[in-house]
């Protein structure tokens, strides 16, 4: 009788008690090198796990449209992407918080760059160009300058000639600049010097910063449970600026969000 009654209760604290079997994938756009993407989540994901209980697994993706689609057929179900993919997945996740960073805070913008022997001083002078943009749902290295050039009246799909960066890095962008392939490049603010050692010092400038954007968001897919969702925003909250977590990802913090913050990038969806 003993026996029974004291595996009763162990069997109830089990029922009781997180599930731990379960595993979840967290992933994040891949807009750098593999190695930097692997060091900026993974102390997220060992923090989340000790943090709700459940196991969050770190993966990468090759690209952005590989990420995309990933996160639409549920084999990641935990994402960090910039605005623009999180409204292209946003009927199957959910954003929980957006990110604060920089002194843009919870938004950011995309610059455009060039040689300061290219004769490229002002978006006029873009006309005609060859342009390496990071990706077309790329916000920083695409949506963020085409926007602020359609203000001044130029479209830059039709009066410029647009190439797509190898595997949608910044630091392939910044490169092609550097070397000469292309005339400008087209990235997001914050990775103007992420690839500072592969070229030489000063071949690359700022000719424009271009228009804010709501920052990037942290997202679930919706079927999660209520409860794991609360504890994953709740652990980001409560993070200290001076975390590991932070350092890693190049965060101030997280900010709490809803899915309208970001309907602003809906009518410039590209498909």
């Amino acid at each position: 009788m003993k026996n029974f009654l004291l595996l009763f209760v162990l069997l109830s604290a089990v029922a009781a008690s997180p599930c731990r079997g379960a595993e979840y994938n967290l992933s994040m756009l891949p807009r750098y090198f593999p190695e930097k993407l692997t060091a900026m989540i993974t102390p997220l994901a060992e923090y989340l796990s000790q943090k709700t209980g459940q196991r969050m697994t770190p993966v990468l993706t090759d690209n952005f449209a590989q990420y995309e689609a990933r996160l639409l057929n549920g084999t990641i179900r935990i994402g960090y992407e910039n605005p623009l993919v999180y409204v292209n997945v946003s009927r199957v996740h959910q954003v929980l918080v957006t990110a604060v960073k920089g002194k843009g805070g919870d938004r950011f913008r995309g610059i455009i760059i060039a040689r300061p022997d290219s004769g490229i001083r002002s978006p006029a002078d873009l006309k005609n160009k060859k342009i390496m943009i990071v990706g077309r749902t790329s916000a920083g290295g695409y949506l963020s300058q085409k926007i602020a050039l359609a203000g001044v009246g130029l479209d830059v799909d039709r009066d410029c000639q647009l190439s797509v960066a190898a595997d949608n890095r910044q630091e392939n962008v910044i490169i092609s600049v550097a070397i000469g392939d292309v005339d400008a490049g087209f990235i997001r603010e914050s990775a103007l010097h992420k690839a500072d050692k592969y070229i030489v010092p000063g071949s690359v400038g700022v000719v424009y910063r271009a228009a804010w954007l709501p920052n990037w968001a942290f997202s679930v897919d919706r079927s999660l449970p209520a409860a794991l969702k609360q504890r994953i925003k709740s652990a980001l909250l409560a993070l200290d600026s001076k975390s590991k977590v932070l350092q890693a990802m190049g965060l101030k913090g997280f900010k709490e969000a809803r899915d309208s913050d970001y309907d602003v990038m809906r009518k410039f969806k590209t498909r």
